[in-house]
């Protein structure tokens, strides 16, 4: 059974671009031989990740997720069971906010700033969604 789960949750200051990066990589090393895939975004401190894949597998990377020091206040927005994944083509993807136009993210919410705490997960999801259709996300396989 595949499953979708998406969360946000606050970097701590000591998350710089080496450190996104070391996650990227060591997700695109490990998510293949679990069958998980997603997307990652990172913008002004907070990360919102989709990932997919076999309900267990899923699951328990999820509670490792949690339980990693370099965030805090992780939320769980969207969970569901699904016929099909909306990103498999991605061991983990991420959203590349330099191509990113802001107006997109003004038509999902009050700011044109990353805030999926104060939207709600479908809203989140949505954003994904488009971010796939206007080729706003890099790091394929």
């Amino acid at each position: 059974m595949l499953v979708r789960l998406m969360y946000a949750s606050r970097a701590l200051p000591t998350v710089d671009q080496e450190a996104l990066l070391a996650i990227l990589r060591q997700c695109k090393n490990r998510n293949p031989e679990q069958g998980i895939t997603g997307v990652l975004c990172y913008s002004d401190g907070i990360f919102l990740q989709v990932l997919e894949g076999g309900r267990s597998a899923v699951n328990a990377l999820y509670n490792r997720i949690v339980a990693d020091t370099r965030h805090t206040q992780v939320e769980l927005m969207t969970y569901s069971e699904i016929g099909e994944r909306r990103f498999a083509g991605w061991s983990m993807g991420q959203v590349n906010m330099a191509r990113l136009n802001r107006a997109l993210l003004l038509k999902y919410s009050a700011t044109a700033t990353l805030d999926p705490f104060s939207v709600s997960g479908d809203v989140s999801m949505s954003l994904f969604e488009e971010l796939v259709a206007t080729a706003s996300i890099v790091g394929q396989g």
